[in-house]
């Protein structure tokens, strides 16, 4: 791991890490304030006992099952049942690895082996999608399968028979600066990257949220954000024990739904990428509300439109929309803009508890609240310079000399709808196949996702290939399906350098001026 012992010691000193756990929180809500929800989930409400009580047996089940430090996967939809397992997990001393639902075989594979998963929990079926049978035919390519335990349904180990003992053993201490959660983010390189956050990296971040976005005891976050993500993780998992709130999930993001339950559980905050704010504002006016409830509403994961946060701004009674900055290596490296709409709107805020430098335009950002490393050290080769700053790849400039504006990317990844999609990975299923001599894959502007995929390839035998047919190699390869290209264009050649590196820029200049 990565802990520079002075910054760690000054985050204890500023009280943004301390020597207790999550585990610890839980325990003590418990005991304070046991009938206070904490998740909402449909007609299911757990309070504080009842999630506690929930999380200690599932604990004694994983302990049962396998040793301490071991990792737990969970991919699931945002459910309460996965509250439970991220609590049991840590009570358990085990690292979490959540997983988005979206993917398939093929990445699910490279994660679960990866991270030497123990236990994975699925649902049976969810969105027309049968992943009790997909992890039979993962499973069985693995040489050391964790053991797959299925919710809201049967076949292999159900989720249900966990709780049938009662809980005995007791709880392991956990060390706070020990890694928690691991997260996999797409890179450059394709192979996606296994980041790694401690108790105490999580609990700053937690401790900046509530510093910053106007959060107090009582407060309800609305959560359609996937838990598979750092941002829906904490809003739905950490915040209702460490700041007091409850979080209400939603586990298919339908804007309608949403403006309906943020009114009936009095929501105060929610958090998403520019779909998310732009769908609400829309389902709002068909409503004739204007969520009075509403305190922040915080927009970040991609390219945000100044005119949307101005729209939310005069739609919204009170409500602070801002947008923000950060990454799954760097959460909320930028809190947003709470004084003035013109810098929520045209800027990515001011920084919080991170410090950040440009270095030729590159965004390079370290704080309490960062990654302790990758999985594997060998993905740290270019990611740290020498001061301990992280590389994010992102490139900006500072406005009125402390606002954040990001610009760019010097990395090659395609933000849609607030997920990360690496071309590498498509364009080297897809090159060579299909007719296709050479392909690049770039993200266009688009402003309701923020970036779509544009395949621009270089035919060899003078005939194009169909979307369709692309798509159908693409799930055939077990790619997820966000992350197949929504558009093709043909051309004669790809623009290169000397070296024979395609020239990204290029091609993106020249469709977006074409679009």
């Amino acid at each position: 791991m990565r802990i520079d012992q002075q910054r760690a010691a000054d985050a204890y000193r500023r009280g943004l890490w301390v020597r207790e756990t999550l585990a610890d929180s839980l325990r003590d809500a418990a005991t304070a304030t046991p009938h206070r929800t904490v998740v909402v989930d449909g007609d299911i409400r757990l309070d504080c006992r009842a999630l506690h009580d929930k999380a200690i047996v599932l604990a004694q089940a994983l302990m049962a099952r396998m040793p301490a430090g071991s990792v737990v996967s969970f991919m699931l939809p945002n459910w309460h049942e996965a509250a439970v397992i991220y609590l049991g997990a840590t009570l358990a001393g085990m690292v979490v690895n959540p997983i988005l639902p979206s993917l398939r075989d093929r990445e699910l594979t490279f994660i679960l082996s990866d991270a030497d998963s123990r236990a994975i929990f699925v649902p049976a079926t969810f969105g027309n999608h049968d992943y009790a049978a997909m992890l039979d035919r993962v499973t069985a390519s693995m040489a050391s399968p964790p053991e797959v335990i299925v919710v809201r349904g049967d076949g292999h180990t159900p989720y249900a028979s966990l709780f049938d003992a009662e809980a005995a053993a007791a709880m392991p201490v956990v060390n706070p600066d020990t890694v928690r959660m691991i997260l996999y983010t797409s890179g450059t390189t394709g192979r996606p990257k296994g980041v790694q956050h401690t108790h105490n990296s999580i609990h700053a971040l937690i401790r900046q949220i509530g510093e910053h976005w106007l959060v107090r005891d009582g407060d309800t976050f609305l959560v359609p954000s996937p838990i598979a993500h750092i941002g829906g993780s904490i809003y739905a998992f950490e915040c209702p024990l460490l700041l007091g709130t409850t979080a209400v999930l939603m586990e298919r993001w339908d804007p309608d739904r949403a403006v309906s339950l943020m009114q009936a559980e009095h929501c105060t905050h929610m958090a998403g990428a520019t779909p998310f704010l732009d769908g609400l504002l829309a389902a709002a006016e068909r409503s004739g509300t204007r969520l009075s409830d509403l305190k922040v509403f915080i927009c970040g994961g991609a390219s945000v439109p100044p005119s949307l946060i101005r729209r939310a701004v005069d739609t919204f009674e009170r409500a602070t929309v801002t947008r923000v900055y950060g990454s799954t290596e760097v959460p909320v490296t930028t809190v947003g803009s709470f004084d003035d709409v013109d810098h929520a709107a045209n800027t990515d805020g001011r920084a919080g508890i991170a410090d950040i430098k440009l270095v030729e335009d590159e965004i390079c950002a370290r704080g309490p609240q960062m990654l302790v490393g990758y999985l594997h050290s060998e993905d740290e080769t270019t990611a740290f310079d020498d001061e301990g700053y992280f590389r994010t790849g992102d490139l900006g400039r500072w406005v009125d000399g402390d606002h954040l504006v990001v610009t760019g990317r010097a990395k090659d990844i395609i933000i849609r709808n607030g997920e990360n999609i690496s071309p590498k990975e498509v364009e080297d299923l897809l090159v060579g196949r299909a007719g296709i001599a050479e392909i690049a894959v770039v993200g266009i502007p688009d402003e309701r996702t923020g970036e779509r995929a544009c395949a621009v390839i270089v035919v060899a035998d003078q005939r194009a290939p169909e979307l369709s047919k692309l798509a159908e190699l693409l799930i055939g390869e077990g790619l997820a399906k966000f992350k197949i290209p929504e558009q093709i264009v043909v051309w004669d050649a790809l623009p290169k350098n000397d070296a024979g590196k395609v020239l990204k820029h290029q091609i993106r200049a020249a469709l977006t001026k074409v679009d």
